[in-house]
């Protein structure tokens, strides 16, 4: 039998959320996993709602993990709220506890006027064991799964749809390059910017990036493609010199972007020879991209063939490699940055 495809955890996080501000809750909130955005967001809602500010000096208890054991968390738990319906004990980075597992005999038979919220921050409980299973019975499980690198564009999109905006193409492809796959950084930055843009802005540009968040799309490994694909070695040295003389540069996330473009750019020379009749959305869909970058590709199209780029993504394994320490050089990234991009101009 075919595994059922797991909870999005943006739908579950938003049901929680709706949910804790209309006074639904549930016994036990079970919040984990490696992406902690959607789990620290729904911990936060379930803080403030729970229990009205008035009561939460009797009725509220948060702890961390590394200053309790599951006794203390049972105990806390199975008093009764004072003067109130319900009480909250949260256990915050609860993967630090060495017996967390044993909090399965508490949520066995919970109590009703207790909510209890416990976050395994960046960690997930074992599914096989009692814990798991327990808290998925009597309350909610959340598991926070990493967004792929190649789905952050479209994330970002929808979080801005989310909060009523939208956002230029660049503008995401410049944010996606500056915060990896961390959904948090991209929150906590957004929160900033708008905090500067007019009342009633609509539309973010990619200058509102540039300026509020301190970023140069001239700067970027997203222009060093374009440099790249157009061959243009004045412009690419210019961006390894910008970009390598910034403090703590890292070249890694560097070669995963170009990686990627270089990969795209040959299924692209691949598809235009299997389908040249192709239409912009059939060709952008099989992708993965936005049509609006297309035009990137056709331009590359004249001055790259399809072993070109393949020595271009051997090259880039290689300095991904290095870049990690495989070679036992002691290379810093600035200069195999330089060397990479002579390289792969010399295909």
């Amino acid at each position: 039998m075919a595994k059922s495809a797991a909870p999005d955890p943006a739908l579950v996080a938003q049901q929680l959320i709706e949910d804790a501000r209309k006074g639904i809750f549930k016994s036990v909130y079970l919040l984990m996993g490696e992406e902690p955005y959607y789990t620290d967001r729904v911990a936060e809602v379930l803080a403030e709602t729970v229990v009205p500010e008035e009561s939460r000096d009797f009725n509220q208890t948060i702890c961390y993990g590394a200053d309790v054991n599951a006794d203390a968390v049972m105990t806390a738990a199975r008093r009764y709220p004072m003067f109130a319906e319900r009480q909250l004990v949260m256990v915050r980075e609860a993967q630090v506890m060495k017996d967390y597992e044993q909090l399965a005999d508490y949520c066995a038979n919970p109590l009703e006027s207790t909510v209890l919220v416990i976050c395994l921050r960046g960690a997930k409980a074992d599914k096989r064991r009692a814990l798991y299973k327990e808290a998925q019975r009597v309350g909610v499980v959340l598991e926070g799964v990493p967004v792929r690198d190649y789905e952050m564009p479209k994330w970002i999109k929808a979080y801005y749809a989310s909060l009523g905006l939208k956002i230029e193409e660049e503008a995401v492809m410049l944010l996606a390059e500056f915060a990896g796959t961390d959904l948090t950084k991209i929150a906590v930055e957004t929160e900033k910017m708008l905090r500067n843009l007019p009342e009633g802005t609509k539309v973010v540009r990619v200058e509102d990036i540039e300026e509020n968040i301190g970023l140069s799309r001239q700067m970027s490994a997203y222009e060093l493609c374009n440099a790249l694909s157009e061959r243009d070695a004045v412009k690419a040295f210019k961006i390894v010199s910008g970009m390598s003389s910034v403090k703590n540069f890292s070249l890694i996330p560097v070669i995963a972007m170009v990686y990627s473009h270089f990969y795209k750019l040959l299924r692209f020379l691949l598809l235009i020879a299997a389908r040249p009749g192709a239409s912009t959305t059939e060709k952008a869909s099989l992708l993965g991209v936005s049509p609006y970058f297309l035009k990137d590709y056709e331009q590359a199209r004249s001055l790259w063939n399809s072993r070109q780029c393949m020595s271009a993504i051997a090259l880039l394994k290689e300095y991904d490699y290095r870049s990690k320490g495989g070679d036992g050089g002691d290379v810093d990234d600035g200069q195999l940055y330089k060397e990479l991009v002579a390289k792969l101009l010399a295909l």
